[in-house]
């Protein structure tokens, strides 16, 4: 039986997006579970644990999560949620000038990485009542090839067809799955890319003109969005969720 708490878990949370959404659910009184290297600073007190996991040892996550996923689960929480927001831009570069070694790590975090945890997820919260979720934060750039990260690109439309696979597996009334597009965001992911030059990353432009155009949205704002319009909302089995329509009335 589901106890009243809430429980979300949040990959990523050194820094930007991931940090700003573990710290906003904390003040909306949930329970977080941070799962990184290392932990963002405004994270520390009451209603946060960090669990260390290198998340590109795509290997080594059952053996490192399976005991504090069970820890939620004991607590019977009435809703856990997994964010699955860890992710890397690297290697930037055309194909052929990276290294096999930097491609398998990218494709660890971006990809391989987010389904072993929602396959953990699936495993440990799957036939227990209460609401369950994950959130797969994806990108614009799943749906289309951008010179220079085309491995980025590739591993977020790889991350949206697991989040359709899983919605396709578990129905209406199992676990549910989204993606999330959350859209241009003021982190060092973008000052990374924009300081490249255009031999390195042709797409460089780009970005530089979101930050010319001031289109980068600050990571605390996009966060509380999110959080209530993805992560506390209810939410439609398998949608793909794009940040700039967050809240706006259906059919618009």
């Amino acid at each position: 039986m589901s106890g009243t708490g809430r429980e979300a878990i949040v990959t990523g949370v050194s820094r930007g997006l991931g940090e700003a959404l573990a710290r906003v659910l904390v003040e909306r009184g949930f329970h977080v579970t941070g799962i990184g290297r290392s932990a963002g600073t405004g994270l520390a007190g009451p209603g946060f644990e960090l669990v260390r996991c290198d998340l590109s040892d795509v290997a080594a996550i059952d053996d490192a999560l399976e005991a504090p996923f069970a820890a939620i689960a004991a607590r019977a929480p009435a809703y856990v949620c997994l964010v699955n927001n860890a992710a890397v831009a690297g290697p930037i570069g055309v194909l052929g000038r990276t290294t096999s070694r930097d491609i398998a790590s990218a494709l660890g975090v971006n990809l391989a990485g987010p389904a072993a945890l929602a396959n953990l997820f699936c495993r440990v919260f799957g036939a227990r009542r209460g609401e369950r979720r994950i959130v797969n934060v994806s990108s614009g750039a799943a749906t289309r090839p951008l010179p220079g990260i085309v491995l980025y690109s590739a591993a977020k439309c790889g991350l949206e067809m697991l989040t359709a696979g899983i919605a396709a597996e578990q129905g209406k009334d199992g676990i549910r799955a989204v993606s999330l597009r959350p859209g241009i965001i003021a982190t060092q992911m973008q000052v990374d890319a924009r300081s490249r030059t255009i031999d390195e990353f042709p797409s460089v432009a780009m970005f530089r003109d979101f930050h010319e155009k001031r289109q980068l949205v600050l990571p605390d704002v996009a966060a509380a969005r999110i959080a209530t319009h993805v992560v506390e909302a209810p939410v439609e089995q398998g949608k793909v969720y794009v940040y700039a329509e967050l809240g706006a009335p259906s059919g618009t």
